[in-house]
């Protein structure tokens, strides 16, 4: 059914739960599986507060990219370990939700998977969630994941 997914993480449980999902997907049709994370940067000065602590918004790239690599690398080898034998990752820059729809167009992919609660949720009860913009913007399947 599928010859090619994307499935975006950011380390949350609800993109570990849209990767499980979509490895299940791949195996299922010997699809491409690929994997994208988008970093979110902030506009404006600020602290951030990740779960391995506060980011100087000065060192805010260096530590974004590193937490980054950790979190393609995570979900490239839990996806490995899932059963995906075909799996490309990809990070990409910019706002999540514009960054994710032109990595699906780029890539031609069938459909999108993609947890429907993430790590940006304050700013998606402010400016709505990526999910919700991905869905409406996508022009392939788009499947979310609680």
């Amino acid at each position: 059914m599928y010859k090619s997914l994307l499935v975006a993480v950011d380390g949350s449980e609800h993109s570990k739960k849209a990767l499980t999902l979509a490895c299940h997907l791949a195996r299922q049709d010997d699809a491409v599986i690929h994997i994208l994370h988008v970093p979110e940067v902030l506009p404006h000065e600020a602290t951030l507060i990740w779960g391995i602590g506060a980011v100087a918004i000065g060192d805010e790239l260096k530590e974004m990219s590193a937490a980054g690599k950790k979190v393609i690398a995570g979900a490239e080898a839990e996806a490995r370990k899932l059963g995906a034998t075909n799996v490309q990752t990809h990070v990409a820059r910019g706002e999540p939700a514009r960054a994710i729809i032109q990595e699906s167009k780029s890539l031609g992919v069938d459909v999108i998977v993609m947890g429907c609660r993430g790590l940006g949720d304050l700013a998606g009860l402010m400016m709505g969630s990526v999910s919700h913009k991905v869905s409406h913007s996508a022009k392939c399947g788009v499947i979310t994941v609680r």
